[in-house]
Parts: structure tokens; C-alpha cells; sequence
């Protein structure tokens, strides 16, 4: 029999750790695709597209990040230049903006707010349906999680997903607790009714390990490129582990080191490089769950408002930064505030690439995935709503076109949304968004 008749792509390995199950899913192999990768060998059916969103606060540096010139031939401006490697396969679209209808502008929640539900509040406290969630139920009704949410900054608040009106859906802020979700199996031990796996108990066995005769076996079965795409693949998921280990290891002592009165600890999580961190670890490991078809939807935050990303050493922030930092006469900008804008730009290229770095047939997860990339105003300083920018990476499996610089001079920033609900084919698609917001027109020129 076949390796192809074994194994569904739907296949886990399975295996127990201190009487916890944990399962490990399987990334897309050859015996599974048809000849050009694009298909299941099965049944012939298309592989499933996967969506995600990334939020960065307070936006770029006015200006600077504008392109000269629209369409699929445009120099990548110097304020954006980390995005470089990603150019091909992004999409930029700018010079848009969101509309208040006489609501007072609740700042670093109106923008993102309208952008995600469609919907301007009078007060911002209220929060509908967001369209990641209608993505979920189109693509993901069949896997393990419809969606999964995470702020890289602690705030568990952070996330702008929601489903209904019961406000946003919270995200989980530990790479180790997201780990442990993902390869633990919800197993319920019927003497303990509370019980949890515990995630340092799994870290130190590995969910490798427990399932060591399944990987024997499985290596028996497949072809050399799917050994060598496994190989990979087991070697990432233990790093992981290892990495997420250490998270849970006390530190060896300093004995230099001296503990900070409690008002000068510094806030756990906002600093840049703890953020910076945050995204890689949740970078692999919401790779693997789409990798491993365990989700299609994912959103990513750093912090929910007034993004309180700092640098070591620094006591004012980024928000701070924004309205105390001078323009430079002689730049016309400010120059700080322009460094942490790219500090996030390095996040959004490293959590993009980790995507793009896991081979699928003749493509990458990336190449079926559409990640939308948007904040929370157009220019931070002066919580403005207008000339708004927003990033899409990826193609969804073909669903869109990629490399494109798009301006619509103040235009609505639904647009995007509803460019990436059409791609996906949701129902009732043909318009979106509420007032002034509401759109019909989707940039076309990105629609395959």
C-alpha cells in the first residue's frame, strides 16, 4: 500500500507525556499534492487558503513611506525598506482614510476599529463582528481552532478580533501557554476534572519524543523529499521547544545584579527587544499551526492602544515619543519616532518570512495565506484618520494578485477589507462597512 492510501493530510501523530496526550500535526508532504503542489493528490481539491492579521501602532512617518509611483513597478521607499525581501509577494496600499460621521475620534481605536468591524462607535467601547471571523467561517469551519489570537505585548486585551457583539476576543500573551494549547490534545483526566497538561512537564520530554515510534514509521513510508521536508520540520518544532524551555528555566545568578526599586522595574513585555522576541516565537508557532492545518485564521497584536513599545534604557515610549519629540528642522520629521516605525516594520518582515520559509510543493505557506498588515492612524502625532496605509503579503493560494503599490486619495480604508473578502469569496460580499465607510469598489487591480 502506498504511502499516499496511509496517510490523509488530515493525519496527527499521537503520544502521551506524564498521562497528557499531546498531538503533533503533519506539514503538507509530496505524497499528499498533486504534481505542482497547488492540489490534495486525493481528491484533487485546491489546498485551503489560510488569513491572518498583524496590528503595529501609531502608524509610519508621514511621507516617507509613499512611493513615487503606483502599480507593480514602484521603488520601495527607504522608511519601509526592511518589507525589501517581501516586495514580490506584498501588496501596498495608501492615501486612504477613515471617516468619523460626526463621532468623536476615539483615539488608537476608531481607525482600527473601522478597519477590522467596518463600524465607527459613538463611545469605542463597543465592538461587532470583525472580518478575520468571517474569513474563519468560511475557511475554517473543519480545523482544530477557527482562530488564533495573540498580543506580543502582554495585553490579553490587545487583540481586534471579534465574533458578535460581545466585544473582542481575547488573546493569548505566552508563546509557552500557546504552545501548549496547540500540541496538547484537551485531554481530561476523569480523576482530575480541572486537570491541565503542564507545559514545562511537555517542553522537558518534547511531543517528540512521544511519539518517537510514529516518526520511525513515518519515515519508512514517504518519499526522499518528504524525509527531508520532515527532517526539517521535526528539527524547527524542537528548536521551538528548546527555545520555549528556557522561558521556563530560572536564570543562573548575577552576582553584580541588583534588584530595582519596584517603580523602576521596567513594564514586562513592552520593551522593544521583548517584543521583538515575542513575535518570532509566535511566528513559529502559528506557523506550525497552519502548517499542520490545526487553524487557517490567525491575528496578531502588539498591544491594543497607545502602543507602549520602549526602548531599553528609555522612559518615555513610542505614544510619548510621538507628541514630545521635535520635528527635526532640517529632515521634517521625527527622527525617533521614525526608528521604533521601523522597529515594527523588522517585526511584521521577520513574523512574514517565517511563513514564507516553510516550503509547500512548488510554493510556500506563505503563497496561500494573505496576511493583512494595518494600525491605527495615518500619522501618530496628530492621531490623524486620514492617509492611512495598510500591507497585505501573500496571494491566499492565487485569490490575489501581489507587488503592487495602490493609492485611493482619500478613499475609505474598507476598501482593503473588502478587497480580502472578496478574494476569499465570502457571501454577500459585494459592499461593506457601515456610513461613509461603506464600500463597494475593491481594488481590483489585486483580484486574480
Amino acid at each position: 500500500m502506498s504511502a499516499i492510501n496511509k496517510l490523509s493530510r488530515r493525519s496527527v501523530m499521537r503520544g502521551m507525556i506524564g498521562g497528557a496526550a499531546v498531538t503533533v500535526g503533519l506539514p503538507l508532504l509530496e505524497c499528499f499534492l498533486n504534481e505542482n503542489g497547488t492540489a490534495y493528490a486525493a481528491t484533487g481539491k485546491t489546498l485551503t487558503p489560510c488569513f491572518g492579521t498583524w496590528f503595529f501602532g501609531l502608524g509610519l512617518t508621514p511621507k516617507l513611506w509613499v512611493p513615487t509611483q503606483t502599480g507593480n513597478k514602484y521603488t520601495l521607499p527607504e522608511h519601509i525598506g526592511a518589507l525589501a525581501p517581501l516586495q514580490a509577494k506584498m501588496n501596498l496600499f495608501g492615501g486612504m482614510q477613515v471617516f468619523l460621521d460626526g463621532k468623536v475620534n476615539q483615539n488608537h481605536i476608531s481607525g482600527a476599529q473601522c478597519q477590522m468591524t467596518g463600524i465607527v462607535t459613538r463611545t469605542g467601547t463597543e465592538y461587532n463582528t470583525s472580518f478575520d471571523t468571517m474569513i474563519a467561517d468560511q475557511i475554517g469551519k473543519r480545523s482544530r481552532f477557527r482562530s488564533l489570537e495573540v498580543d506580543c505585548m502582554g495585553d490579553r486585551r490587545g487583540s481586534w478580533s471579534a465574533r458578535g457583539d460581545n466585544g473582542k476576543s481575547p488573546a493569548e500573551i505566552s508563546a509557552v501557554a500557546l504552545y501548549q494549547r496547540i500540541f496538547g490534545a484537551e485531554f481530561r483526566d476523569p480523576n482530575a476534572a480541572n486537570f491541565v497538561p503542564d507545559p514545562a512537564v511537555m517542553l522537558r520530554h518534547s511531543v517528540l519524543s512521544a511519539v518517537s515510534e510514529q516518526r520511525a514509521d513515518l519515515m519508512q513510508q514517504v518519499s526522499a523529499w518528504d524525509r527531508a521536508r520532515l527532517d526539517e520540520y521535526f528539527s524547527s518544532v524542537r528548536d521551538l521547544e528548546q527555545k520555549l524551555q528556557i522561558e521556563l528555566e530560572k536564570p543562573a545568578p548575577l552576582p553584580a545584579c541588583t534588584v530595582p526599586q519596584k517603580e523602576q522595574e521596567p513594564e514586562t513585555g513592552q520593551l522593544i527587544d521583548q517584543v521583538a522576541k515575542s513575535n518570532r516565537l509566535f511566528a513559529q508557532l502559528i506557523a506550525h499551526a497552519l502548517a499542520c492545518g490545526q487553524t487557517q485564521v490567525f491575528n496578531v497584536s502588539r498591544g491594543s492602544s497607545l502602543s507602549p513599545l520602549r526602548e531599553r534604557g528609555q522612559t518615555s515610549g513610542y505614544h510619548q515619543m510621538t507628541h514630545e519629540e521635535p520635528i527635526d528642522p532640517t529632515l521634517g520629521y521625527q527622527i525617533k519616532c521614525k526608528w521604533y516605525a521601523e522597529q515594527q516594520l523588522a517585526m511584521l518582515r521577520d513574523f512574514v518570512l517565517t511563513l514564507d520559509s516553510i516550503r509547500e510543493g512548488d510554493g510556500t505557506l506563505l503563497d496561500r495565506t494573505v496576511v493583512y498588515a494595518f494600525t491605527d492612524h495615518g500619522e501618530a502625532r496628530l492621531h490623524s484618520m486620514k492617509n492611512y496605509m495598510a500591507f497585505t503579503f501573500g496571494s491566499g493560494g492565487g485569490r490575489m494578485k501581489t507587488g503592487y503599490y495602490l493609492a485611493d486619495e482619500g478613499g475609505a480604508a474598507t476598501r482593503v477589507g473588502l478587497t480580502i473578502m472578496q478574494a476569499f469569496g465570502l457571501p454577500n460580499s459585494d459592499s461593506w462597512a457601515t456610513e461613509t465607510n461603506h464600500v463597494n469598489k475593491p481594488f481590483r487591480e489585486v483580484l486574480a
